[in-house]
């Protein structure tokens, strides 16, 4: 079975961001990788551009009952009808998952897949920066500065 990466972001963002979650998706589709994201815009239509523009494979997870409004690039689009609910069906479809940015939707992707504990989470870039009450920083996120030193951190290509 290949290999799925669940990439989590926001819909509006940045272009760095997109930047980032382009090459992701490409260096992913280069690696064999499905790219399993949210299906819209933002960081999932770039992490979907960059891995179909290498003829990769992208599941789109969409929180509404029908296919409305599902990016061009997506290989597979999946109505679920669950709202933003659909986050948890994202992160646990995932060998790994790895957020790009922050939204309040992505960092209910990150807390899902800390949960979750059984797959590495890599943050790519700049996004949520978890801290405990004394200011210092959770452990468990793998901290990535570029999309190779992300896919590095997942440790699936070792």
């Amino acid at each position: 079975m290949a290999v799925q990466v669940a990439v989590c972001g926001p819909s509006r963002c940045g272009e760095r961001d997109r930047n980032l979650a382009h090459e992701l998706g490409r260096l992913l589709a280069e690696r064999q990788a499905v790219v399993i994201c949210g299906g819209h815009g933002g960081v999932m239509a770039a992490v979907a551009a960059g891995a179909r523009s290498r003829d990769g494979l992208v599941v789109g997870v969409l929180p509404g009952a029908d296919r409305v409004g599902a990016g061009p690039d997506l290989s597979v689009a999946i109505a679920t009808g669950l709202g933003q609910a659909r986050n948890n069906v994202i992160v646990h479809s995932g060998d790994a998952v790895i957020v790009v940015g922050g939204s309040w939707g992505t960092l209910s992707e990150l807390a899902l897949a800390m949960r979750r504990g059984d797959v590495p989470v890599v943050q790519l870039g700049d996004g949520w920066r978890l801290v405990d009450a004394g200011g210092h920083e959770v452990p468990g996120v793998r901290q990535a500065r570029t999309p190779a030193e992300a896919l590095d951190l997942t440790g699936l290509w070792a």
